[in-house]
């Protein structure tokens, strides 16, 4: 007869299965370790909302020893990163529509001179407003930045010419002019919401016919691992389109964000993109064993393509390692190829770099999914 009371005894047992089960689910057991880790360095170190060290173009139209304190301090701030020269507007303008720079600071024609003359120069900064988190910090410290340079080297007779401050700094924001936060993050949100979905939804969805034994009957037919891959993740393009549609007739009536790029371009990157998330998915179904381990690595997935894509925080502002990390991201490709068609007028050459990233690592994904598969059959 079971005693009421409570008993040590039937407590331990359970408490022993219960460890016992963890071990034997490798897959909880490690998420429950990895991912507040992952967590933690993501937060920790890659993520910054007050980018430092962003791209910078120059175009140098006057080099006396005023012009040449101001790079200097430009230099020795923590907001920008000099990459080299610019020829003229055409070059600059291309360079931040390409995004290979976040600003371009242009110095005019005889800028020491009308410094000394107090005719009140200006500086140009072209900045690529369409992240207005990046552009912010550095257009509020460039005026701060050329007042100490300036002061710096007006120096004895000429150091009252110094203040005030005998110049003034004209901002151009380019690519989203007023600065909405929204025209920068609801392009990329198109990114997030389709890895989300398209990963769980395939990776669940093959694993819950292995839990119910009809894959098995499936392995059992002569179907190749491709034309099962195939037949399994096609369909879900069709939920990848309607979300699509969707969120591109929201972005245009509730947000008003533009589209002034090429359709063939975004056409052929969201469906490359939509065929990388399902292989994915693919892929995850092979190492997970019930629908929670789909899910939970599924959610693994999504944290990298929310965190080091771009899509909270500037790619340019990370770290080196997160930004290798996440250039193995799909997300960070298709985010860039989004808001270059959407909002900088992108066409197909000038997204052809991300295409190629983005089916190269649709070729490594799906094949690791097939050898998994292969050695699922055996």
């Amino acid at each position: 007869m079971m005693s009421d009371g409570f008993s040590p005894g039937r407590f331990r047992a359970v408490l022993v299965k219960e460890f016992i089960q963890m071990r034997r689910d490798r897959i909880t057991f490690a998420m429950m370790i990895v991912l507040p880790i992952v967590q933690l360095m993501l937060f920790g170190f890659a993520i910054n909302s007050d980018p430092r060290k962003l791209p910078t173009l120059v175009e140098l139209n006057d080099n006396g020893p005023v012009t040449r304190a101001v790079l200097a301090g430009m230099q020795n701030s923590s907001y920008f990163d000099f990459r080299g020269p610019v020829s003229g507007v055409a070059e600059g303008e291309e360079a931040l529509r390409r995004g290979d720079a976040n600003f371009v600071i242009v110095i005019p024609q005889n800028f020491e001179r009308d410094v000394v003359r107090g005719l009140s120069p200006q500086i140009l900064m072209a900045a690529d407003a369409s992240d207005p988190s990046a552009a912010g910090g550095a257009v509020s410290a460039l005026s701060g930045i050329v007042t100490v340079a300036i002061s710096e080297t007006l120096t004895g007779p000429l150091a009252p010419k110094a203040n005030p401050a005998p110049f003034s700094v004209v901002v151009h924001r380019e690519f989203n002019p007023e600065g909405k936060t929204s025209t920068n993050i609801v392009p990329g949100l198109l990114a997030i919401i389709l890895s989300m979905t398209m990963v769980m939804i395939t990776a669940v969805a093959i694993v819950k016919e292995t839990e119910r034994g009809t894959m098995e009957m499936l392995i059992a037919t002569p179907v190749r691992p491709l034309e099962v891959m195939l037949g399994k993740i096609l369909p879900y393009v069709f939920v990848g389109y309607v979300q699509t549609v969707v969120f591109l007739l929201s972005a245009a009536a509730i947000f008003h964000v533009p589209f002034d790029g090429s359709w063939l371009a975004f056409f052929i990157g969201f469906n490359l993109f939509i065929v990388v998330n399902l292989a994915l998915g693919f892929l995850i179904s092979t190492a997970a064993r019930s629908q929670m381990q789909a899910m939970q690595l599924s959610f693994f997935t999504i944290l990298p393509s929310i965190l080091l894509s771009g899509f909270m925080f500037p790619f340019a502002g990370m770290p080196g390692w997160a930004q290798f990390i996440g250039t193995a991201v799909p997300a960070t490709h298709f985010l860039r190829i989004v808001r270059k068609v959407m909002l900088k007028a992108g066409e197909l050459a000038d997204v052809a770099g991300e295409l190629t990233s983005l089916t190269i690592i649709l070729v490594v994904i799906a094949a690791i999914a097939m050898l998994r598969y292969r050695q699922t059959l055996d």
